[in-house]
This record gives C-alpha cells, structure tokens and sequence, in this order.
C-alpha cells in the first residue's frame, strides 16, 4: 500500500511538471507495476487492494454528494431528467449499435452498451475538482447526468444480472429491479425530508468524532446499497447529499478532501493493476472506433444538455469533455461478462477502451474553455466558500 501510495505520487509529480492530469498517472503507476508488466512487480493480485479502491471510490462519489445541494435536485429537475435522459439516449443507444454491429453476440451488446453509456464518476468528479470548476454553472447539468446515470445504471446491473446468469425467469429479474427502485427511492426520500433530523445527530463540535461519523454513515450505507443491488457509489451519494445540506456540511467538505484524494488514487492505481497491455492490440481498432463513437456521442449529448439549460458553446464542450471518461462501472460489467463467460475479448476491448478515455477524458476538460469572466482562483475561492 505504501509503495502503491508512493509510486503514484512521484509519477504526479513529474507528470505535473509538464501538465498532466493525475488520473491517467495514477492509472499508468498501477499498469508499469502490476503483474501484466515485464519488471518489478509491487502488487501480483490487484484484488489485494480491492477494499481501499472501493473506498476510494465511496469517497469519491461521497463528496460529489456534497457539492451536489438538496435546493439544485428540488429546482432543476425537470432539466435534470431532460439532459441525463438526452446523455442516456444517444450513449446508450450508440453503445447498444456498436455492440450489435462487432457481431460478437446478443448479451456481449447488452454488455457493451453500458460500458460505452455510462461515465465514470469517480473520474468525473475528480475533474471537476482538478479544474476548479465546481463553481461553475454548468457544473450542475454535469452532476445531474451523473446521477440520472447511476440511477439508470442500478436498474440496468439489476436487469442484466439475470440475463448474462442464464435465469429464464421474468419474475425474478422484476423482483430484482424492484428491490432495486425500492432501496432507491428510500433513499431519495430520506434525503428529501430526514435532512434536519441527520444534521442532529450527526453534529458535533469534535473534528474526530464528525470524521469518524460521517465516514462511518458514507461507507456502511454504500454497503448496505450494494446488498439492495444498486451500486455502491449511489449510497455514497446520498450521503453526502444529506449531509451537505446540514449545518456540518461545510465543516464535513473540509475535512473529507485529504480521505478523498488519497484513497481516490489506490482507485486509479488499482484500476491500472488490472489491465494487460498485452491484450490490448488483438481488439485495437475495435477500441478505436468505440472511442471515435463516444467522442461524437458526447458532442452531441453536451449540445442537447446545453440547449435544456440555455447555455452557449463553451459550457457545452465543458460538459462534452467532462463526461467524456469511462472507468469503475465499465469494469464491473468487465467482472459481469467474464463470469458469465461471454466473448473473451470483451475483457481487453473494456480496458482499452476505458484506458483510453481515462487518459483523453481529464486532457480535453483541461482544455476546453473556462466560463468567461469568472478567474480560476475566483472559483476556487467560492468553492471553498461552499458555493
């Protein structure tokens, strides 16, 4: 874990010097020393970090939930459904085409329809924080989609489970999914009315005691989400979007930035351990004309989510950009598919394609224009006023 911890660091380091996002660093830490590569091997099984990547990605998406504010949900989600129904649409949709165009079989484009659909939104987050941009307006059509998509995504695994298992029965894949929508909905109605009563528990003038309970409640109801089927990212979530509402929300955004950022980078790194760069040329054009689909697709969704928010062209490729980033829900349709045993190239095309958007996604949103008028250190300067 140390050498994990440090190895990332020192690729940081020198990848900042020459203007690099961390997260493809991150990710290239864990793939030059893990058991695909010829050299020093520092971790032989990638499961061996299995618990600090899920907790770096509870973190993660526990944060997201505490920028995200119950006032934004409530006003804008009318706009919400529209943009993250639009993304769903035209990614999807692709996804599923692109699937059933390879010919490599009908549960092999149901899989892959999620994997070129869905965004990472650990990397999305992290974006948006490395780019200080979390004060920026298009910020909350980007957090919106990120939800709509992790709501979609809880239906989906519940509905596809069945399907790549073999289970003929309907009934069980609706009661799947129902279970599913269930715990969801619990979840958004705590958020929506037990806000008040979540703040009186949980505040505290200790530091220690606000850290250790505001983690406690993040990962154990990340658990407890995974257990209803829906990921547990999206418990996260919720969260944090009841805390962030509380008195302690400020107080709670302070203190969980070092957690977030260090565990975030065993995600990456973790994530980077997994892939075999040896696989990756059997399936490369295939990965190619995915990734040239993706780009094109997100142009399209960044434009739509632009035009239900009456925003001009730099918010929209700001957006387009942002979402660009496939990752840890890519990988866990990956795990699905190489369990039911569909197409062993599967495994390669989803790390490539994934690997490569991981690395594309962070550079173009560094480079895609900031809102006009509003400094980069004047967005920083409300975000950390919780703006």
């Amino acid at each position: 874990m140390g050498g994990a911890f440090l190895a990332a660091a020192v690729l940081a380091r020198l990848g900042g010097r020459i203007g690099l996002p961390t997260i493809p660093l991150f990710i290239l830490a864990g793939i030059l020393l893990g058991p695909h590569t010829p050299g020093w091997v520092l971790l032989s099984d990638p499961h061996d970090l299995e618990m600090l990547s899920a907790l770096g990605l509870v973190l993660l998406l526990f944060y997201l939930g505490l920028e995200f504010h119950m006032d934004d949900l409530k006003a804008g989600g009318r706009k919400m459904a529209l943009a993250g129904g639009a993304y769903l649409v035209l990614n999807v949709g692709a996804g599923l085409g692109f699937g059933f165009a390879l010919g490599w079989g009908t549960s092999e484009a149901l899989v892959l329809a999620g994997v070129l659909g869905i965004s990472s939104s650990a990397i999305v987050t992290k974006v948006l924080v490395d780019t200080g941009r979390l004060g920026n307006p298009e910020t909350k059509p980007i957090l919106g989609i990120i939800v709509v998509e992790d709501v979609f995504l809880a239906l989906y695994l519940a509905a596809l489970q069945p399907i790549l298992s073999g289970a003929d029965s309907l009934s069980s894949a609706l009661m799947d999914g129902g279970k599913a929508f269930g715990f969801l909905l619990l979840l958004a109605l705590a958020a929506r009315f037990g806000t008040k009563l979540v703040g009186r528990l949980i505040n505290t003038p200790d530091d220690e005691l606000l850290v250790i309970s505001f983690l406690g409640a993040a990962v154990f109801l990340a658990g407890v989400s995974e257990w209803f089927g829906v990921a547990d990212a999206i418990g996260a979530f919720m969260v944090g979007l009841m805390l962030g509402s509380t008195s302690s929300g400020e107080r709670i955004r302070k203190l969980v930035h070092p957690l977030r950022d260090a565990f975030g980078a065993i995600f990456f790194f973790a994530f980077g351990l997994s892939i075999d760069p040896g696989d990756l040329p059997v399936v490369l054009w295939p990965v190619l004309a995915a990734v040239a689909l993706t780009l094109l697709m997100n142009v399209l969704a960044g434009l739509a989510a632009a035009k239900v928010y009456d925003f001009g062209a730099g918010p929209a490729a700001n957006i387009s950009t942002t979402l660009l980033a496939r990752g840890e829900f890519a990988l866990i349709l990956a795990t699905m598919a190489a369990a039911a045993g569909l197409d062993e190239r599967l495994s390669p095309f989803i790390a490539g394609y994934v690997l490569l958007l991981a690395v594309l996604g962070p550079l173009a949103a560094g480079r895609s224009p900031v809102r006009r008028g509003v400094p980069v250190g004047a967005v920083e300067e409300r975000v950390g006023a919780g703006v």
